[in-house]
């Protein structure tokens, strides 16, 4: 299993012999305003893309979380073609058919399956009280395949039940988080922060760790050196990646 980050949540995926693009935003730098009642005025991405768009146009699949803007956006529903298989949450699918779309797998109760790979959704709390049921439903996903290693792939979520139950079940070799502690002016953060990810490795010290979703987005706070201090000053910085942007990581079955 091979994983790049492209930016943000964006990644690409080699797994199973099939390749996945996951949560795309592909729009250029500082196209977009800043996220509302965030205190911060700087437009969005923050950063370009590391190289250009044509690298990740030609998956095997595309795999969405939700449908917020900075996992799915104009720029990548305009540039992918519109006869890629699409796996996305229960609810989703009306709007890929309204920019394209026309394989649309809503992955529900039961498992989906793609060249041999089962793709599994799990829950996840995008914030806490008002705030986070005005975020709206958000998945992971858990690929699994013969001779791979079983990847979870959280989204955007905060440490919570939901996540537990995700590391219990499927007792994960590899755990992409969105990290970055995504929060508004008001309210507690809406992805995972230092704390979070620090519960998540002591929680689950058997997975490996993958950090992503900073500095791209302006109501991200923490940033990549900010999280690597806070796991390195509790000594568990050697059980998270945490790559920057155009890195690729790499693992092999336990």
């Amino acid at each position: 299993m091979k994983i790049q980050l492209i930016r943000h949540a964006s990644l690409w995926l080699e797994y199973g012999g099939t390749t996945f693009l996951i949560d795309p935003m592909f729009s250029d730098q500082a196209v977009n305003p800043p996220i509302h009642n965030s205190a911060d005025e700087r437009r969005n991405p923050l950063v370009p893309l590391p190289d250009h768009i044509d690298k990740w146009l030609v998956p095997n699949a595309v795999l969405v979380t939700h449908l917020h803007p900075d996992h799915w956006d104009e720029a990548a529903a305009i540039a992918l073609p519109k006869e890629l298989p699409l796996f996305c949450q229960e609810g989703d699918r009306d709007s890929f058919i309204s920019s394209g779309f026309t394989q649309i797998t809503e992955v529900q109760a039961s498992a989906a399956c793609f060249q041999g790979i089962t793709i599994q959704r799990t829950d996840g709390q995008h914030g806490t009280g008002e705030i986070g049921r005005k975020m709206g439903k958000v998945s992971g996903f858990v690929l699994q395949a013969e001779g791979e290693p079983t990847l979870y792939i959280a989204g955007d979520t905060i440490w919570c039940d939901d996540v537990k139950k995700a590391l219990d079940t499927y007792k994960p070799d590899c755990t992409i988080v969105n990290a970055g502690g995504a929060r508004f002016v008001v309210g507690d953060a809406i992805t995972m922060d230092e704390e979070d990810v620090y519960q998540l490795v002591t929680y689950a010290p058997y997975t490996q760790v993958v950090a992503v979703h900073m500095d791209a987005i302006n109501h991200c706070h923490v940033t990549r050196e900010e999280l690597r201090t806070s796991l390195n000053a509790n000594q568990i910085l050697d059980r998270v990646i945490i790559p920057e942007d155009g890195d690729w990581c790499e693992f092999a079955r336990k």
